[in-house]
């Protein structure tokens, strides 16, 4: 400001000097002369205006040059970005507050009476609890509609049906025993839609010449990992079992049985005329580990692209008293010799006496859980295993799963899954030496972590 009233001062002495020149120099130069002394006067003070502004754009353009400067460095910087934006946010703010202010103390108070007695639509407005948003989540998102539920169990057992009929007419030697539906599709814990099923194929082994072996006494020394020997075999030699066939090492073998059964079913069935026969589109799903059936759902003869299809997985078994061994490779590999462990029968009928004992929540926690991991693309690598086990723990800990503490449960259960997954080990509640997080990768691992951090402070965003 110094600055500038000093050069105004300077410019008001110049013009008082050429104002007395002009007016004295008609009577020094005459008027010729004065005429051009004037014209000379007006040059020099045009290039003294000009040289004051090429001054002031000259100031002008470096502060230009220091704004984009300062903008390309927070440009190169999230935090300075953040930071000028809540600059920004905090002055618009206060302007707004003060011209709200300056508007209020205007207006007179029968205005603001009047004015205070109508309520706000956003207050009117009741936002849902949490518990209330869960509740919903489950009713219309994880639990699944009697008539699908139906729908998808009816076509299953057709296939089953038509299954075990061929077996016993291709195959009437082999000792199966009577094919089943299992999983969560029969239990009712499957949620978001019934796209899975699983057929159950019951091996029937003779008493004397066959072993259930557990995993800790096998080499394998995996708790879930068990195997099928062969014994008595100075009295019963090879051949007088009809499984002897499968024998590799003297032991039953899980993959040759299902290779056995990949290429009489699933390459040898007539898939096209079951379909015709049961109204919809069956065909196996070859050159994977598993037996599964893909089966798609026709209505006049067309198929309906918009209904997800089912998948039917087909699953040898071997049950012993309260053991369930299955043969699926996938889960036992390398080994071809190896049986997998089922825990699920255990896990199921635990969670549906504790509910059936204090009237509980816990299949409805973990049927919210499940559903919430398969929406959720960064948490579905995360099976259902886990989840049931981990309401298992928790139960041993809590006492009230009553349908008012929903809420609280849901969020301990992220909470425990949260430091499951930084430390990478959740343990099995009937096989505490089986870590069920050991078969994520790091970076599902990091995903999940991340996602279920975020949900910490804002629940909401997993019943999208």
């Amino acid at each position: 400001m110094d600055f500038r009233s000093g050069r105004r001062r300077g410019e008001e002495g110049i013009a008082v000097v050429i104002d007395f020149l002009l007016s004295n120099a008609r009577l020094v130069l005459g008027v010729g002369g004065a005429a051009v002394l004037g014209i000379a006067t007006l040059v020099v003070k045009h290039l003294i205006e000009r040289a004051g502004r090429a001054a002031e754009d000259e100031k002008v353009e470096q502060k230009m040059v220091e704004s984009w400067e300062e903008l390309n460095l927070a440009s190169a910087s999230p935090t300075l970005i953040r930071k000028g934006l809540e600059g920004v946010v905090k002055k618009e703010v206060a302007m707004a507050t003060k011209q709200q202010k300056a508007d209020l103390c205007g207006k007179s108070s029968l205005d603001i009476q009047s004015k205070s007695d109508v309520k706000p639509k956003r207050l009117q407005l009741c936002a849902p609890t949490l518990q209330e948003r869960l509740q919903q989540f489950y009713c219309t998102r994880a639990a699944l509609a009697p008539v699908e539920v139906h729908r998808a169990q009816s076509l299953a057992l057709d296939i089953c049906t038509e299954i075990q009929g061929f077996l016993h007419t291709r195959h009437p030697d082999m000792p199966l025993g009577e094919m089943s539906l299992g999983g969560s599709l029969l239990d009712d814990l499957e949620v978001v839609r019934a796209d899975h099923a699983c057929l159950l194929v019951p091996l029937q082994l003779e008493a004397s010449l066959w072993r259930l072996i557990p995993g800790e006494e096998t080499l394998l020394t995996h708790p879930l990992h068990w195997m099928v020997r062969r014994v008595n075999l100075e009295y019963f030699p090879r051949g007088r079992s009809y499984w002897d066939r499968f024998l590799v090492g003297g032991y039953l073998s899980s993959e040759a049985l299902v290779n056995m059964l990949s290429k009489t079913v699933m390459e040898t069935m007539n898939w096209p005329s079951i379909s015709s026969t049961l109204d919809c589109l069956v065909r196996p799903v070859l050159g994977g580990p598993e037996l599964c059936l893909e089966i798609r759902w026709v209505y006049g003869g067309r198929r309906d692209s918009s209904d997800p299809p089912l998948f039917i997985s087909m699953i040898p078994v071997l049950r012993e008293e309260h053991v369930v061994l299955t043969g699926q490779p996938a889960l036992t590999t390398p080994w071809v010799n190896a049986w997998h462990l089922s825990l699920y029968p255990w896990e199921t009928q635990r969670l549906t006496q504790l509910d059936e004992t204090d009237s509980g929540c816990r299949r409805n926690v973990l049927k919210t859980l499940k559903a919430v991991c398969k929406l959720n693309p960064a948490l579905r690598p995360m099976p259902s295993a886990p989840l049931a086990n981990l309401i298992l723990h928790l139960s041993d800990r809590e006492s009230d799963w009553s349908d008012g503490s929903l809420e609280v449960r849901f969020q301990q259960c992220i909470a425990e899954l949260i430091g499951c997954l930084e430390q990478g080990v959740l343990h099995s509640y009937f096989k505490p030496a089986v870590n069920l997080l050991g078969s994520l990768s790091e970076d599902q691992v990091d995903q999940m972590g991340f996602m279920l951090y975020c949900a910490m402070s804002e629940p909401e965003i997993l019943l999208i």
